[in-house]
């Protein structure tokens, strides 16, 4: 009987559940998983870091909504963590494997021995250790379901070394149900009639009602129903911080962020409403956990989630309902009820809004005083340059807060991308190379482009080696103001002295480093040479930077929370 290792084991089973995208960094405890990927063609990516691998899964799984594989050795498993810590608040159903330390020798002192399982354990759906290599294809078959079944997320397989290294017949363990260890359809949640009931009729008497989503929409694969039926019903809809985009920025149903500073027409909205349907998301600190004064306690606050989890963490709502969004859209559907007059104040709403924003931005306003680029002005150009199927991707503190606000006005004036990718709920800097090189490699075709704050990009701007390897041309424009703008705004308002302290950076010329790795770059000082600049990095067929020097500019949300300390969405 044909015996293979334990590696070449662990890549059959991970390609028989349809796995398109194996993250690592090549390393002698990972390479009999690195030799059975390769007979059975499962397309790996070497990265330069540990982090980055995972960063890469997680930006790959957000597109395909299918489980990418991150695997490292017992060392790396620590620089993984990181990314880990990203997909765990996005909730991303990445399979992280770990080949660890020896079983046979394990807690006296293995080479490189660490208890990685314990360690995933916090920050994971499943963490487990395998130590039967007969049972590799269960486990496998175990974290995939855990992963993507109820509310998904990130899993952990730990496979000891000499498990890794030992053979075992090519059958093993497939005597046992199921044999059929392809993906199967996700399980979804269908809700109790009555339960069902409660919150249409609720819902049906409410006169300004909201809608505030989260990423259990994208996740359930719920956004184009959403943007049907809230048209339909003129529900204007509110998303929440975090993950991407789960509505085109121009859907006549979607007006913003539900951030009073980030976006300020949602306040009226929410504090104006009888009723708030989440729909997807999770009451967390970016919500006020519920409570007043964000949600009004004169409002009905509603959840519906596709898991018992997310309705653990719901517990504040006055109504729950499990059910899969998308069903509970189907339902909703039939409401037999709609709100014009509500739909069309907020909409109003985001017109002055954009109108305000468009009027500060005004061409000229800057002129004659020196004054370096506008951030928000950075944005707003650049995301003009891009088509419907683009892809933007943003990174950073105050970079990450105007590049939303651009999205939003673009959108409102019928600018289109195909998708956005940007840090999510930790705001964990240095995603950005790795998210836009997800979205070049599933989408070839398209431009891709990532605005960067220079902190940011020296977080994790190491992964622009692997485009380089693996010839994606990103485009990566650097919104360079010379420091940790989010970090130093609120310190001159915090301390005493009203200072700065330990967040300036030198003058990094960014674009040369893109030249010497054989890419294209450019250095851009004035506002007018911002697209030319941005035209001829997309056409050079390289990854580029174009280096942009801006001004540092306080945006609302940090402006609001450092000096005001109002409940707010970063708090």
């Amino acid at each position: 009987m044909t015996k293979l290792r334990g590696g070449a084991l662990l890549a059959r089973a991970l390609k028989e559940k349809g796995v398109e995208h194996v993250f690592t960094l090549s390393g002698g405890f990972c390479n009999p998983a690195l030799e059975g990927m390769m007979e059975c063609q499962l397309p790996v990516v070497n990265c330069p870091h540990e982090q980055v691998a995972g960063h890469l899964a997680d930006g790959h799984t957000r597109i395909t909504r299918k489980p990418a594989v991150c695997l490292v050795g017992p060392e790396g498993f620590a620089n993984a963590v990181p990314a880990m810590m990203e997909a765990w608040g996005e909730r991303v159903p990445i399979i992280f494997v770990t080949s660890s330390s020896t079983l046979k020798r394990q807690g006296a002192g293995g080479f490189k021995e660490i208890d990685d399982v314990a360690i995933a354990k916090p920050l994971t759906k499943y963490s487990v250790q395998i130590t039967d290599g007969a049972r590799i294809g269960e486990f496998v078959d175990r974290a995939w379901t855990a992963a993507t079944t109820g509310y998904p997320g990130a899993v952990h397989l730990s496979l000891p070394v000499d498990i890794m290294f030992s053979s075992f017949p090519e059958n093993a363990g497939r005597q046992e149900r199921p044999f059929d260890r392809s993906a199967r359809p996700v399980p979804r949640a269908w809700p109790d009639p009555t339960q069902l009931g409660r919150v249409l009729d609720l819902l049906r008497a409410a006169e300004r009602p909201v809608v505030v989503i989260g990423h259990g929409v994208w996740w359930s694969r719920a956004e184009t129903r959403l943007a049907e039926v809230a048209t339909a019903l003129r529900l204007p809809i509110y998303k929440m911080p975090g993950h991407g985009k789960m509505l085109p920025e121009g859907a006549e149903p979607y007006m913003g962020l539900a951030d009073f500073h980030q976006y300020p027409p949602s306040k009226p909205a929410i504090l104006g409403s009888d009723l708030v349907l989440m729909i997807g998301g999770r009451l967390d600190n970016q919500m006020s956990f519920g409570n007043p004064p964000f949600f009004p306690s004169e409002s009905r606050l509603v959840c519906v989630n596709g898991s018992h989890e997310e309705l653990e963490l719901n517990a504040a709502a006055d109504l729950q309902l499990l059910s899969d969004p998308a069903t509970f859209l189907d339902a909703l559907a039939g409401l037999g009820r709609t709100w014009p007059e509500w739909f069309e104040r907020q909409r109003a709403l985001r017109r002055a809004w954009v109108g305000d924003w468009k009027e500060k931005m005004r061409p000229g306003v800057d002129a004659g005083t020196g004054a370096a680029i506008h951030p928000l002005q950075l944005s707003l150009d650049v995301q003009s340059a891009l088509g419907p199927k683009d892809w933007l991707v943003y990174d950073g503190g105050n970079t990450h807060f105007w590049a939303e606000i651009a999205t939003n006005i673009s959108g409102w004036e019928g600018h289109r991308v195909a998708g956005t990718l940007h840090p999510g709920s930790f705001s964990l800097l240095g995603v950005g190379v790795s998210f836009a090189f997800a979205a070049k490699n599933t989408h070839p075709d398209a431009n891709v482009v990532l605005i960067s704050g220079d902190g940011a990009f020296l977080s994790g701007g190491l992964s622009i080696e692997t485009c380089f390897q693996e010839g994606l041309p990103i485009t990566v424009v650097i919104d360079n103001n010379g420091g940790l703008d989010c970090i130093s705004q609120q310190q001159e308002r915090l301390f005493a002295a009203g200072t700065r302290f330990a967040t300036d950076f030198r003058d990094i010329p960014f674009h040369t480093m893109f030249e010497g790795l054989g890419g294209h770059g450019e250095l851009v000082t004035r506002r007018e040479d911002i697209l030319p600049a941005l035209g001829r990095a997309m056409a050079s067929g390289k990854p580029a930077c174009v280096n942009v020097k801006t001004r540092g500019v306080i945006t609302p949300i940090i402006a609001a929370t450092s000096d005001k300390r109002d409940k707010a969405s970063i708090e």
